[in-house]
């Protein structure tokens, strides 16, 4: 009697499709990757050039300590408050003369910020903070910056800065040649001559 050929599972194309299937799965894969703020660094300083004085009424200082607390010019704060005083503080405008600001808004104290171009927020934490709640406190202060800035380009331009800026990010680069675009960019650098962002980040403390 005859034995029956077993029958074959044709597996020619299995390769085929394992390749497919590994490209779908890379392509469709979302990778987490950590994200953090964007911070341009200053350029490198001539060691010969002596930088010019700061007052110290011009200098906003914020210290994260070990235990993820505040203490703003050696005070505590809630970080809930911190914007808010960030902005009083840079919007102060109290100079005289050349050193004043026609544009703040703020309380002219002579004891705080002569106006925004002066005035530096320093940020230093502990060691020992979290990064997690470093990053908030960087975020509050930044802003602070955006506030104003929104502030100054509604009152000038009808229109928030966060706004402008996203429509000039947004650009198409064939078009970038418009006189639109050229006249946005201006209203930017306007803006953030008004208020520039002047936060110092220092070498992180060590816990005593």
């Amino acid at each position: 009697m005859a034995k029956r050929a077993a029958p074959e599972v044709n597996a020619g194309s299995m390769a085929d499709i394992a390749f497919l299937l590994l490209i779908f799965f890379l392509v469709t894969t979302t990778i987490e990757v950590d994200s953090g703020i964007v911070s341009k660094l200053p350029r490198k300083i001539d060691e010969d050039v002596i930088p010019p004085p700061i007052k110290e009424k011009n200098i906003f200082q914020v210290l994260v300590n070990k235990d993820n607390r505040l203490l703003v010019e050696e005070e505590p704060m809630e970080l809930k408050d911190l914007t808010a005083a960030a902005v009083a503080f840079i919007d102060n405008g109290g100079g005289e003369g050349r050193k004043g600001c026609t544009y703040c808004e703020g309380e002219k104290d002579p004891k705080s910020s002569d106006n925004p171009e002066q005035a530096i927020i320093s940020l230093v934490n502990d060691r020992q903070a979290t990064y997690d709640y470093y990053i908030t406190v960087t975020n509050e202060l930044v802003r602070a910056y955006t506030v104003l800035r929104n502030r100054a380009a509604t009152q000038r331009y009808g229109e928030t800065f966060e706004s402008m800026y996203t429509r000039y990010k947004e650009w198409p680069e064939s078009e970038q040649e418009e006189p639109e675009y050229g006249e946005l960019e201006k209203k930017i650098n306007v803006i953030k001559d008004l208020y520039p962002r002047k936060l110092s980040e220092a070498e992180p403390q060590v816990a005593g």
